[in-house]
C-alpha cells in the first residue's frame, strides 16, 4: 500500500511564506471569510495546514493538516451574542520536536475574538474524521481526548498517537484577556480576547506537487483556484477538500482528473490515476475513501483489537467502479500526451503490480457486473446501491437520492461509458498483455454490452409531466419558495434522479445530465431533455441567478420536497464542480457535427446561460457548494453552513471546484433565432 513519506528535515523554524486561498487572490498571509468561517492556508516544506475559525454564537478554532488527515480543534460554549474572529498576523509554518525529539510540523498564529468570555467545551487532537464526527454528533472516543495543562497564561494539550507514534500538540497563550481557569478566558478592557496559537502534528508530511509539475501553460491564470489546487495536490495523492476531506477520495480524484485533464502535466495525471489503481480492491472495485492515521487505528481496534495504522479503504460506493474506465480512456487514448505514454504507464509497477494489470482488474469487474442487464435488460438487473447502504454515488448524503436505489448517473451514463472505454482500450491493443484466462472473450463483448446499456437504461428513468400539471406544480412551488413562476408550454420531460426499490422513478430534476454530456453522445431527443433540464429557469428547470442547482423537487410529492430544500447538502443548492461538469459537457457536445441546426442553437442557449451563472459566482468557485436567497428580484449566493438549519458547512477548498482552471467559455457562437448566442 502506498504510504506518505516524510518531506524535509527537522529545523528549529521554517520561513514564513504561506500559500493562501482567497476569492480575489489575496497576498500571502491574508485570510478569506466565507459565511461563518475565516480560512487561512499555509503550505511550505513539510508544513501544510488549514486554519478554520468559526464565527457566530458557537465559536470554534480548528487546524486541519493533510499529513495523516489529522487536526486539532477547540470548541467553545454557546455565546449570548455572535462573535467574530480576526487573524491579527499572518500564520507561519513551524517545526518543533516533541518530548522524545521527534519532528512535529505545524503553524503559529495570533487571533482575536470580540467575545466577553470564552468557556472551553471540548478540545480534540486527533484525526480530522474524529473532528468531523464531533462537529456533527457532539461525541468523540474517550481514548483520544486529553486534558488541558495550564502554565501561567497558557493552555497546552499534547498526546501521542494511539499506537505511540508522534502525535499532536496545541498551545493557546492568552495575550489579550485573562485565563481565569483551565476552561475559562475573560476579555480584556477592550472587550475582546487575543490568543497566540501553536498547532502541530507528528503525522508523516505529504510531498507537494510544485506548480511546474502540476499545471501546464494552458491552465487559466486564476490565483485562487491555483492556490486551492496546490494545497490539495501531492505526489502521493490528491486531497478531496479542506477542512473536512483532507485525504484521498476515489470519485473526487477521478472526476477532477477528467475535468482538469487539458491543464494538468502528464506526471500529475498519472500520479492521480496511480493513486486510484493502488487502492483497488482484490476484485477491482475503486476505493471511495481511506481511513488513515489515528482513524485507521480506531478502525482496527474495533475490527481486530490491534493498534495497526494500516489504511482501511471504503468500497461502499458504486460510481467510482465505473468512473475509472472512461477517465483512463480520456488519458490513455483520447489525449495525445497520454497516448504517447500509455504503454509505459501501464507497465509501471504499483505496489508490485503493473498499472495495466490493476486497470484490467477494474475493467473485468465492470464488465462482469454489467453482464446481466446487457444479456436481458430489465430494471431488476440495473446497478443498485449495496444492500443496507443508503448512499452510493456523489449525492452521498442519506437523502441525496430521495430514497432511490438505482442512480440515474451510474446506470444511464457511467456504466455504458465504462463498457465503451473497455472496448476502446481493448481495440487499441493496450490490455491484452495483462489478461487472465477468459478475459479475451469477455472484452470482445464489451462494445455490444455498451450498446445495450446505452439504449435500454436511460428510458427507465424518463419522467413526463403533462403541460397543465407541470404549470400548476411549478407555480405552487415558485410561490412556496418566493421566486417567480416560469412560463411553461407543453409537457415537461426530465430524467429521474434514481429508481426506488420498486423500480419507480424518484421524480427529482437533477444536474446529473452533465455526466451524459461529458461521458456520452446522447441522441437528439435525449440531448434536448438534458438542455431543457439544465437551461430552463428554476423551478421549471435548474438554472438560477446564483448558479445551477443540483436538484429541483418542484414536481415531487410534498414529503420528498421537504428533503431537498436549500439547506440540504444535496438539495436546492449549487455545487461548483457540477457547473463545471455541465460546462465541459456542453463544450463537448458543441464540438459534434451530427446535430441539427435547431438543436445546436438550443445547446448554445444552454451554454450561454450556464456561463452567465458561472461568471456570476466566481467569487465562491473554489468552495464546495453554496445556497441562495431571492430578494428584490435577484438571486444571491448564500454560503452553505452559515445558517442554523444548513445540514453541514462547505469546504473552503475543494479539489473538483478547481477544475475551472481547464475550462474556457466559448469565444464565439453562431447567431440563432431568438438571440441564442454568446
Amino acid at each position: 500500500m502506498r504510504r506518505g513519506r516524510r518531506a524535509g528535515v527537522l529545523a528549529a523554524a521554517v520561513g514564513s511564506a504561506a500559500a493562501l486561498i482567497g476569492a480575489a487572490a489575496p497576498p500571502p498571509g491574508d485570510a478569506r471569510r466565507e459565511g461563518l468561517n475565516l480560512n487561512a492556508f499555509v503550505q511550505q516544506g513539510p508544513v501544510a495546514a488549514h486554519i478554520v475559525l468559526r464565527d457566530g454564537t458557537a465559536p470554534r478554532l480548528l487546524i486541519a493538516f493533510p499529513a495523516g488527515n489529522s487536526g486539532v480543534a477547540l470548541w467553545f460554549a454557546p455565546l449570548a451574542a455572535p462573535a467574530r474572529w480576526t487573524l491579527t498576523a499572518p500564520a507561519r509554518p513551524v517545526t518543533e520536536a516533541d518530548a522524545q525529539g521527534r519532528a512535529m510540523h505545524g503553524v503559529r498564529f495570533t487571533v482575536r475574538i470580540d467575545a466577553p468570555a470564552l468557556r472551553l467545551r471540548q478540545a480534540l487532537l486527533t484525526s480530522v474524521r474524529v473532528l468531523r464526527d464531533y462537529q456533527a454528533l457532539g461525541t468523540a472516543p474517550a481514548m483520544v481526548t486529553s486534558p488541558a495543562r495550564q502554565t501561567g497564561d497558557t493552555l497546552r494539550w499534547q498526546r501521542d498517537r494511539l499506537d505511540g507514534a508522534p502525535g499532536y500538540a496545541l498551545a493557546a497563550r492568552v495575550t489579550g484577556g485573562r485565563l481565569v481557569a483551565p476552561d475559562m478566558i475573560r476579555a480584556d478592557a477592550q472587550g475582546g480576547i487575543t490568543l497566540d496559537i501553536t498547532a502541530l502534528t507528528g503525522e508523516m508530511p505529504l510531498t507537494p506537487l510544485p506548480t511546474a509539475d502540476l499545471l501546464t501553460a494552458a491552465a487559466n491564470p486564476d490565483p485562487a483556484a491555483r492556490a486551492a489546487l496546490g494545497f490539495l495536490s501531492y505526489r502521493e495523492k490528491f486531497l478531496a477538500g479542506s477542512w473536512r476531506f483532507n485525504t484521498y477520495f476515489g470519485r473526487d480524484t477521478l472526476l477532477s482528473l477528467r475535468l482538469l485533464l487539458p491543464a494538468l502535466q502528464p506526471g500529475a495525471v498519472e500520479s492521480g490515476l496511480g493513486s486510484v489503481l493502488a487502492r483497488l480492491s482484490p476484485e477491482g472495485r475503486v476505493a471511495h475513501e481511506e481511513d488513515i492515521g489515528e482513524f485507521a487505528i480506531l478502525d482496527h481496534l474495533k475490527q481486530d483489537g490491534t493498534r495497526s495504522a494500516a489504511p482501511v479503504y471504503d468500497y461502499r460506493m458504486i460510481d467510482g467502479d465505473f468512473l475509472l474506465a472512461p477517465v483512463a480512456r480520456a488519458w490513455l487514448l483520447d489525449d495525445p500526451r497520454g497516448a504517447a505514454r500509455a504503454r509505459a504507464f501501464l507497465a509501471t509497477p504499483i505496489d508490485g503490480t503493473p498499472a495495466g494489470a490493476a486497470l484490467v482488474r477494474n475493467l473485468r469487474f465492470a464488465l462482469t457486473r454489467a453482464a446481466a442487464f446487457a444479456a436481458a435488460p430489465a430494471p431488476a438487473r440495473l446497478i443498485g446501491l449495496q444492500p443496507g447502504v443508503p448512499v452510493g454515488e456523489w449525492r452521498d448524503s442519506n437523502d441525496g437520492l430521495g430514497g432511490g436505489r438505482y442512480p440515474y448517473d451510474v446506470n444511464a451514463v457511467l456504466v455504458p461509458a465504462a463498457l465503451e472505454a473497455a472496448a476502446a482500450l481493448d481495440r487499441a491493443g493496450l490490455l491484452a498483455a495483462y489478461y487472465q484466462p477468459g478475459d479475451a472473450a469477455l472484452f470482445a463483448r464489451a462494445a455490444a454490452m455498451a450498446a445495450t446499456w446505452r439504449d435500454a437504461a436511460p428510458p427507465l428513468f424518463a419522467v413526463t409531466v403533462p403541460a397543465a400539471a407541470a404549470r400548476a406544480a411549478a407555480a405552487r412551488f415558485a410561490a412556496a419558495q418566493g421566486v417567480p413562476a416560469p412560463a411553461m408550454a407543453g409537457p415537461l420531460r426530465y430524467h429521474a434522479i434514481a429508481l426506488d426499490a420498486a423500480y419507480r422513478p424518484v421524480p427529482i430534476q437533477n444536474s446529473d445530465e452533465g455526466f451524459a454530456l461529458l461521458f456520452g453522445t446522447p441522441d437528439p431527443e435525449r440531448l434536448a431533455v438534458a438542455l431543457d433540464t439544465l437551461g430552463r429557469p428554476f423551478p421549471a428547470g435548474l438554472m438560477t441567478g446564483a448558479g445551477l442547482l443540483v436538484a429541483n423537487p418542484a414536481f415531487a410529492p410534498p414529503a420528498l420536497q421537504a428533503k431537498f430544500g436549500a439547506n440540504a447538502y444535496h438539495g436546492m443548492v449549487v455545487w461548483s464542480w457540477q457547473q463545471a461538469l455541465a460546462a465541459a459537457g456542453l463544450a463537448r457536445q458543441r464540438a459534434r457535427t451530427d446535430l441539427p441546426a435547431p438543436l445546436r442553437c438550443r445547446l448554445v442557449a444552454a451554454e450561454t446561460a450556464l456561463w452567465r451563472a458561472i461568471d456570476a459566482t466566481r467569487a465562491v468557485q473554489s468552495s464546495e457548494l453554496w445556497s441562495w436567497r431571492y430578494a428584490d428580484g435577484t438571486y444571491a449566493v448564500v454560503p452553505f453552513g452559515a445558517r442554523g438549519k444548513d445540514a453541514d458547512e462547505s469546504n473552503a477548498a475543494q479539489l473538483w471546484s478547481t477544475v475551472y482552471l481547464a475550462l474556457h467559455p466559448p469565444a464565439a457562437a453562431p447567431t440563432c433565432p431568438g438571440g441564442a448566442s454568446r
